[in-house]
């Protein structure tokens, strides 16, 4: 997987924004992150995703996914490592987190 292929996939979803946040490249819907590039360093990404939902990631793709250290970690910021995550896998991973965020500003707009 490389970062234009992660970059690719994020913006594939509906309303999906680039945009750049503390020198990183993030994605956003309805102005909120849901996936970071280039986080801990250039081989990595980030999924907001669940605690819940990274439980299940990370247990299933212990190669791919690891939580992100500290407190983002614990409500769910999840980074994904490039070189061993799968297209299919990242895809999931990035549905899941923009559906946490589109989802969640559809039931309470700005």
């Amino acid at each position: 997987m490389t970062t234009n292929e992660f970059r690719r996939m994020a913006l594939s979803f509906p309303e999906a924004t680039e945009a750049s946040h503390m020198d990183h490249p993030d994605f956003r819907v309805s102005g909120k992150i849901f996936a970071t590039l280039g986080y801990p360093n250039k081989g990595w990404g980030m999924v907001k995703l669940t605690p819940d939902q990274q439980s299940r990631v990370v247990k299933g793709y212990p190669e791919a996914f690891a939580p992100v250290k500290g407190i983002w970690g614990l409500k769910g910021g999840t980074n994904v490592n490039l070189r061993s995550v799968t297209k299919e896998t990242l895809n999931k991973a990035l549905e899941m987190a923009w559906s946490n965020i589109a989802l969640k500003q559809i039931r309470s707009p700005k």
